[in-house]
């Protein structure tokens, strides 16, 4: 039986449209999935948690406005994310900004733009909203970012029990006294440290693991914790064999937590598991050899398009575009890059694989585009492409190098 290309949580007719679309196609592109994008957040609709989109995940406007009518909110960590969810017509009171890196040039702009909601990630954060609050007259509501460690815990690209620059320690935050931040509203707390979370029993531990310190930290400052921000943290499998998170079996758990504190409000701010599941990436595959005994691809794009193998060592699903019989094989994939850092992973793929097939990497819809480093060796920049309705809109075309070199 031939085998075809799988695409992750991305619909049968979107996955059956591709390869038509790819012959439009000279350069590299992404496809995100709008419509079963639609279809999962609206599962994901819970009346004991609040959840916010981590904008960091896929900025694409058509991605922001699909959630949108979903009734997400935004978690925006940048002027630049901001600017672009409020271009889609998002309001400013559905924002919070988080982000380890707050200037007083950008927390002014977000004041006067109507953001009513932030997350301190240090004393100084909150000294200079408190600052400018007073001048603009306007009253924030305010989370404390907290770093917390622990046995259970690990380290990952968020810290986990390792020191990063987000939020501070319990001992930290209770050096200060509220008293002296009369032009903020202290609602809460924040905490998130690990990423992409693939155990859900142990993720629901390290969130009970939180209450008692986190209670404690906000009855230390004498104020009400209103509301927690757990992050988010929600994996979504990248290798066979991965586990998929049953989120009803996390949200029960959710739901015990903001009882267990009293909480008036939970919030959970999703990007991966929001999105990842309903994008893949097209690219065509331009020299096949032999070195060593070993077999490699090199393709149009690499990690100037999909930067994430290199920084976790972990390869996105890939599969050929078009159905083969041939028996599968392991290739080293590499992208265009003069480095060898340029490697998307050694992947089995049918033996029968040549110059001009194109290979569909899955699992693409969150950390694509924006986290990569598109600009080193001037090659185009990838498409980013929509399905929708039952047809494939380009929203961002590819473009060549002389679109942004100077």
């Amino acid at each position: 039986m031939s085998r075809k290309p799988s695409i992750g949580a991305m619909s049968a007719a979107c996955h059956a449209g591709i390869a038509a679309f790819e012959q439009s196609q000279d350069n590299p592109f992404f496809v995100y999935d709008l419509d079963s994008l639609s279809e999962h957040i609206a599962s994901l609709a819970n009346d004991d948690i609040k959840l916010w989109f981590a904008v960091k995940a896929n900025p694409l406007s058509k991605v922001i406005q699909t959630l949108d009518q979903q009734g997400m909110n935004f978690d925006v960590a940048s002027l630049g994310e901001l600017e672009q969810v409020l271009a889609q017509g998002v309001s400013a009171k559905r924002v919070l900004n988080t982000g380890p890196a707050k200037s007083i040039k950008q927390i002014k702009r977000f004041i006067e733009l109507g953001v009513n909601t932030f997350v301190v990630e240090s004393i100084n954060q909150l000294e200079l909203i408190n600052q400018l609050s007073g001048e603009f007259n306007v009253t924030p509501e305010i989370l404390l970012r907290v770093q917390l460690r622990f046995e259970q815990g690990d380290n990952n690209p968020l810290g986990g029990n390792s020191l990063t620059p987000f939020g501070l320690g319990s001992q930290e935050w209770s050096q200060i006294k509220l008293a002296d931040y009369a032009n903020v509203n202290v609602i809460g707390l924040h905490i998130f440290q690990w990423g992409n979370m693939l155990d859900g029993e142990k993720l629901i531990s390290l969130w009970q693991a939180m209450i008692a310190p986190l209670t404690e930290l906000a009855d230390s400052l004498g104020f009400e914790l209103q509301v927690l921000d757990l992050g988010g943290g929600l994996g979504i499998p990248y290798a066979k064999g991965d586990n998929s998170l049953s989120w009803h079996e996390l949200t029960s758990a959710l739901a015990q937590i903001k009882r267990q504190a009293n909480l008036n409000e939970l919030w959970m701010e999703l990007g991966r598991y929001a999105v990842g599941e309903y994008g893949c990436y097209v690219s065509k595959v331009v020299d096949v050899k032999q070195n060593y005994q070993q077999s490699l691809l090199v393709l149009q794009g690499g990690i100037n398009h999909l930067l994430r193998p290199a920084i976790t060592e972990q390869p996105f699903p890939v599969s050929l575009l078009r159905a083969s019989n041939a028996p599968a094989q392991s290739f080293h994939v590499h992208g265009p890059l003069c480095t060898s850092l340029d490697k998307l992973g050694e992947l089995a793929l049918p033996s029968d694989v040549c110059v001009g097939d194109s290979l569909v990497f899955s699992q693409c819809g969150a950390y694509g585009f924006t986290e990569a480093m598109p600009f080193f060796l001037c090659h185009e920049l990838p498409a980013e492409v929509v399905y929708q309705h039952g047809e494939f809109e380009v929203v961002r075309p590819s473009v060549p190098a002389s679109s942004y070199l100077f």
